[in-house]
């Protein structure tokens, strides 16, 4: 079995004799999960059906920050339902894995790298991390978060940073209950989370593990299969038909102001 790995934008190792995997986002910058780097995330994700000794999933970004979300880039209207779909695809393939899953995060964890760490059962953070769903700000919407954090957090809760696009500090988050624990710094963040395998993921059955989490995501299972694929077809066959939406995303990566026409 394939113990570690180094891809172009992922860094694999599979940790504690192999009951850990650990996925490590890493393109040099701020981590944007490109179609690069998501087509290696669904690569090893599928590797690990055939692996039963899996215990837990663990993603964390290289740096600073533990991502800064999807490429803006092929946000833009051509390229928008491809990359949706391929996105979408590591939300369902995590369903199915039914591994416990932990983010460990640093930084910034913004967009569709919050929604990946949203998507896990387990968030660990330092003091450094800042949390926020932007894309309202460039006049779209993240399809994951808007039925990840309703179930999560709660509606009015998950609203206020749907239709803000504001960060939120690591606190914050914790006491929204989000995050799990908060550390002082990354090394910090390192032990708790070493400590927190050790105790509570290690000494358990693989197997009985999978069948914990699909008994614990019955209903969020539920509502992610019903809904995510609705809301990928609002965005590719509606929002991406807007002015607003496309003008956004090109603001943005023009760094200017966006004209907003309210259409």
């Amino acid at each position: 079995m394939l113990q570690q790995q180094d891809m172009e934008k992922i860094k694999f190792n599979l940790l504690h004799d192999g009951a850990v995997a650990q996925l490590i986002f890493d393109d040099g910058k701020g981590n944007v999960l490109d179609s690069v780097m998501m087509g290696e995330l669904q690569e090893l994700l599928n590797s690990f059906k055939k692996n039963p000794n899996i215990k837990l999933i663990m993603f964390e970004g290289a740096g600073k920050h533990f991502s800064f979300g999807a490429s803006v880039e092929e946000h833009k209207k051509d390229a928008a339902q491809v990359m949706l779909h391929s996105f979408h695809q590591l939300f369902y393939t995590l369903r199915d894995l039914s591994i416990p899953a932990l983010a460990k995060i640093s930084g910034q964890c913004l967009g569709g790298g919050m929604e990946i760490a949203i998507m896990c059962h387990f968030l660990f953070a330092d003091k450094t991390a800042k949390m926020g769903q932007p894309e309202i700000l460039l006049g779209v919407f993240p399809p994951p978060a808007s039925i990840i954090l309703p179930e999560k957090i709660g509606l009015a809760r998950a609203e206020d940073i749907l239709l803000t696009g504001k960060s939120i500090t690591a606190e914050e988050a914790k006491k929204l209950g989000l995050i799990n624990e908060v550390f002082d710094d990354r090394s910090a963040l390192e032990a708790g989370v070493n400590e927190f395998i050790a105790t509570y993921i290690l000494p358990k059955s693989a197997s009985s593990l999978r069948f914990g989490v699909k008994a614990s995501r019955a209903k969020f299972n539920h509502v992610l299969t019903n809904f995510l694929a609705t809301l990928e077809q609002l965005y590719v066959k509606d929002l991406m038909n807007t002015h607003d939406a496309n003008e956004g995303i090109l603001s943005f990566l023009e760094k200017r102001t966006p004209d907003w026409k309210n259409n």
